[in-house]
């Protein structure tokens, strides 16, 4: 998926003595290898540290970005703070009509629709600005808002033709319809691939019959249209007919039904059902994207929704941490005040340090994404990762600063808890998106090693190649293949760039390692590979962490020492 289309230009387009010649590549090559991620997480796992996607941080809002987007929030922040009642729609499990016209009112419905189609038109930066300052409330509105937009009509967004957005974007953006994304069966979880929903095309080609039921959908009762995914016969170029998945665009018409309400351990504020569709007739041109190609259109979109996952977890965490440390300036035990504690002061640092990583993640994703950087999928794996369980630790956390109080239904923070619980689970478990992450990794590095391996058989063709790769194994065995990350970062930061550097090297020659001794056994091995994506974690979120914090010192924003501080820490652990 990812080698296929350089392989085609390279082969075809590509002129090596031209950049013999100049020195350099051209532009649309550059962008290729910026697509491929080349300069992104991918490559870490070959040692070779091109960390050139990371550096400089991505550039903050400009201000009129950023006074849009608090223009929006504003009216938002003080309702929600005044009048929402979050233990009132725990019991209905629905949002009333005053918060659903507040809702409209802010255009939440269609944040990232292009103003043409009647949507705010932000980008990547505004959506995460907008996430992280709204989300906090509540984050069952988050799923309800996020299963409508961040997932439930993407596909049109990403691969819709224009005759598609044209007809069905303006009522979305406008909230007057809702939609949902149907994936998941009671038979296929994380395991996409086992499908067993079927859309079966009629003889004139004109429509589709669609047969099946999805499981756990939310907004599943209450949508109007559905991205729904089903197995299809698609003709090989051998002339084989083979089962492949195709995405569709499903209105809710005759034999589109759903379930009751599921009763949730959180997120009561947005709806979950089953959905069965029985003999549902879908007109051919409600495909999304290319018959056959419905895996890529799901993957694509989960990206994204992903990357919103991120923005969202970090404002419930924000909202935790100020809500332990007004709590822990005004309680007092034994005399004193708990903020006086160094005990409470430890868990409260290490939970900012937690949300400042979960915050530089959202924004250097929003960041890639805004300077068109295709292929952002480990970078968003990984950071839902990171979040989802920060979050988890952050808000577990703030209960035990609140003890007793804090387990109280009142206080609302053992909601908080119970709500940020499904994000290790969603679109996509942690578990799944671990082995996701290291096997596509060891998927990049076995091509480099097949490479060699081919050159092997004919060495005197080669003997370039095996005495480049040759000469660069004697360096970094004996550390002298050191990548240069410390030419990106800040001179204060210049012990941590080369710590990392050497991390990257010791991580590469695991990977290589646990190819050549395991082969293609090594997807069997998921301990191993759990390990390999903790590591792969830990260099992302350093990667991160030095961006940003180079971009306080050289800006001198006001909280640079903090963030100094912060970073040092963060790196050290």
């Amino acid at each position: 998926m990812i080698t296929e289309p350089a392989e085609k230009i390279y082969s075809t387009e590509y002129d090596p003595l031209k950049v013999e010649e100049t020195g350099e590549l051209d532009e649309k090559h550059l962008q290729l290898l910026k697509d491929m991620g080349a300069f992104g997480v991918m490559n870490i796992f070959t040692g070779e540290a091109k960390v050139q996607n990371f550096f400089p941080y991505p550039k903050v809002l400009s201000a009129e970005e950023f006074s849009f987007v608090e223009m929006i929030t504003e009216p938002a922040e003080k309702i929600y703070s005044t009048e929402y009642d979050p233990l009132k729609v725990e019991e209905t499990g629905e949002l009333d009509e005053k918060h659903l016209q507040l809702l409209k009112d802010m255009g939440a419905f269609g944040v990232m629709v292009p103003p043409e189609y009647g949507g705010m038109g932000l980008n990547n930066t505004q959506y995460a600005r907008l996430g992280e300052v709204t989300v906090g409330f509540d984050l069952g509105i988050t799923i309800f808002l996020g299963a409508h937009q961040s997932i439930g009509y993407k596909g049109l967004l990403l691969y819709g033709n224009k005759e598609q957005k044209e007809r069905y974007l303006p009522e979305l953006a406008s909230g007057s319809k809702i939609a949902a994304f149907a994936l998941t069966e009671p038979s296929a979880g994380s395991d996409a691939s086992g499908i067993k929903s079927r859309a079966v095309l009629s003889e004139d080609g004109k429509t589709w019959t669609l047969n099946g039921s999805k499981i756990y959908i939310s907004n599943g009762g209450i949508a109007d249209y559905f991205t729904v995914f089903a197995q299809t016969a698609v003709r090989s170029s051998s002339g084989e007919m083979k089962d492949k998945v195709t995405a569709f665009w499903v209105p809710r018409t005759e034999g589109v039904s759903n379930g009751p309400a599921m009763k949730k351990m959180g997120i009561n504020a947005s709806n979950t059902t089953e959905v069965f569709y029985d003999n549902v007739k879908v007109p051919s041109e409600n495909v999304i994207g290319q018959v056959g190609d419905g895996f890529k259109v799901a993957m694509n979109i989960l990206n994204n929704g992903r990357y919103g996952m991120v923005c969202g977890l970090s404002g419930t965490m924000r909202r935790a941490i100020a809500m332990a440390t007004a709590h822990a300036q005004n309680r007092s035990q034994f005399g004193n005040k708990l903020a006086s504690f160094t005990g409470i002061q430890e868990k409260i640092a290490e939970m900012s340090m937690k949300h400042y990583v979960t915050q530089s993640m959202a924004y250097m994703i929003s960041g890639l994404m805004d300077n068109g950087v295709k292929d952002y999928h480990l970078e968003a794996a990984l950071s839902k990762i990171y979040a989802s369980e920060a979050a988890w630790y952050v808000v577990d956390e703030t209960l035990q600063i609140f003890g007793g109080q804090g387990y109280m239904r009142e206080m609302g923070i053992e909601k908080m808890l119970r709500d940020v619980r499904i994000f290790r689970i969603f679109e996509g478990t942690n578990e799944i998106l671990r082995l996701f992450v290291a096997l596509t990794g060891m998927q990049y590095v076995g091509g480099h090693l097949r490479e060699i391996q081919r050159a092997m058989k004919n060495p005197v063709g080669n003997l370039g190649m095996i005495f480049n790769e040759g000469t660069r194994r004697i360096k970094r065995s004996v550390g002298l293949e050191t990548p240069d990350i410390a030419q990106y970062v800040h001179p204060e930061f210049h012990p941590e760039a080369q710590q990392l550097a050497k991390n990257i090297l010791t991580f590469s020659s695991s990977v290589e390692h646990l190819l050549i001794k395991y082969t293609q056994g090594i997807i069997h091995e998921q301990m191993l590979l759990n390990r390999l994506s903790n590591a792969a974690i830990d260099i992302y979120t350093s990667l991160v962490v030095l961006s940003r914090v180079t971009r306080a010192l050289e800006k001198n924003v006001l909280s640079a020492e903090i963030e100094k501080n912060m970073a040092k820490v963060i790196c050290s652990e």
